[in-house]
Formats: structure tokens, C-alpha cells, sequence
């Protein structure tokens, strides 16, 4: 028996954000960093779902079941376990190499909780 290394591409910031960006979306941009992550800075237009959860056995939220996902965490490690993961579940999953610092840095907005502008802890 042979073991496969499933080696899946990865989109870079600038290709997320154009996958997750038009109107309609083609893709959700989900965010699997922790909440105090999240509420100190992500991108406006994510949605919130933790590595921790998941991995625990979560559910997706409803308003991206069944919705392709653009998984984005702090720098891509998160991101990757997620995407294995959810594409395990049968999700279609693709991960964003170099995570919110990648995104933060190409000039991207980023929000807090209350909208205003966050940071990348």
C-alpha cells in the first residue's frame, strides 16, 4: 500500500483576496485564528470559524456550508491543517500562503471587532 502525499497549491494574498472580493464572491474567506486574533484584526469581509473548533469537531457556520473556502490564519501553518481537514469533511478548501501577516503587508484592509482599523497580533 502506498501513502499518497497530497500536496495542495496554495493561493497567494493578492489571489485570495480576488477570489474572495468580486460580487458575487466566487469564495468565502474563512478565518480559523482564535478569537483574540480575530477581534484585534482580519480581513473585512471574513468569517470567523477557529483552528480549535474545528479540529474539535465543529461545524462550518451556516453561511459558508457548502460555499468554497479561502482558509486564512496568522501565517499559513493554521491555514494548511484547516485546509487538510476540511477538504477531509469533503469541503472545497484552499489555503493562503503567508496567512494576515501576508495580507496585512500587501496593504489589504484589515478591521477590528467594531470595524474600526485592527492589527495583526
Amino acid at each position: 500500500m502506498f501513502l499518497v502525499n497530497r500536496k495542495t497549491p496554495r493561493l497567494t494574498v493578492a489571489e485570495a483576496r480576488t477570489r474572495t472580493g468580486g460580487d458575487p464572491p466566487e469564495a468565502v474567506l474563512l478565518d480559523v485564528r482564535e478569537k483574540p486574533e480575530w477581534r484585534a484584526g482580519h480581513a473585512p469581509d471574513a468569517v470567523h470559524a477557529p483552528m480549535t473548533a474545528l479540529a474539535a469537531g465543529a461545524s462550518l457556520p451556516a453561511a459558508v456550508r457548502g460555499r468554497a473556502l479561502v482558509v486564512i490564519c496568522r501565517s499559513g501553518h493554521r491555514s494548511q491543517q484547516a485546509e487538510r481537514l476540511l477538504a477531509g469533511r469533503g469541503a472545497d478548501a484552499v489555503d493562503v500562503e503567508g496567512g494576515m501577516n501576508a495580507w496585512a503587508a500587501a496593504g489589504y484592509p484589515v478591521v477590528d471587532e467594531r470595524g474600526n482599523s485592527g492589527s495583526i497580533a
